[in-house]
């Protein structure tokens, strides 16, 4: 998750950071949700921005915007979390992720092969996703009070759920840390965004100290 308040303005200024972060407080009930409503209506004008940035936006103006993107992470990290707050939203609130992806890809592959190979296309998306529990959330809580080890991915569910008090541990275990991970992947992410320290045990092993404890070996 990209935590700088700083950055240039996009559909959410500093200040509407500084909240999302937990950085800024209002002395008032109304004032809060007068900032809540603020970034609903940021986020929905700019969702409704990019049907007139597909049609107008000149392709210069697109190569530059995403030129750099195999080589910018956070760019690639925002571009996944637009496509899971896509999915969240639609699949939780009643449209079919695979409403919204279909004709999406379809169109633009069309597209491609007009513009690019002056041709047509016809193009046959399948959109499918298998899911297998692993492991409860109350579980892995579980684990977390006891001080045993969890996965990067298992922290991750918990932090998301927001039900869970992390700022209670002291240090947390990681298992199944691999150098991908540890590297600019997600457990660093996770580390930031605790405000903790990492440090890595071994290949597969590391721990996100909080507060002032130090890691254990």
């Amino acid at each position: 998750m990209n935590t700088d308040i700083d950055r240039e303005r996009g559909m959410l200024s500093a200040a509407d950071r500084e909240y999302l972060l937990g950085e800024r407080e209002f002395g008032h009930e109304q004032s809060r949700r007068n900032a809540e409503a603020r970034i609903r209506r940021r986020v929905r004008a700019a969702i409704l921005d990019f049907d007139l940035l597909l049609h107008t936006l000149s392709e210069k103006d697109r190569r530059q915007v995403f030129e750099r993107a195999t080589t910018d992470e956070a760019f690639l990290d925002g571009l996944r979390a637009t496509v899971a707050f896509v999915y969240l939203g639609a699949e939780a609130y009643g449209i079919g992720f695979e409403d919204v992806l279909e004709p999406a890809v379809r169109g633009s592959e069309e597209y491609f092969a007009a513009a690019d190979r002056d041709e047509t296309v016809s193009v046959d998306v399948t959109f499918e996703v298998e899911t297998a529990i692993e492991s409860s959330l109350e579980g892995v809580a579980a684990r977390l009070d006891a001080g045993e080890p969890v996965t990067p991915r298992e922290l991750f569910s918990v932090l998301m759920q927001g039900d869970y008090d992390v700022s209670a541990c002291d240090r947390i275990t990681i298992v199944g840390a691999d150098e991908h991970d540890a590297d600019g992947g997600i457990l660093d992410r996770l580390t930031t965004y605790l405000d903790g320290e990492l440090r890595r045990i071994n290949d597969s092993r590391a721990v996100i100290c909080l507060a002032d404890a130090s890691p254990a070996e």
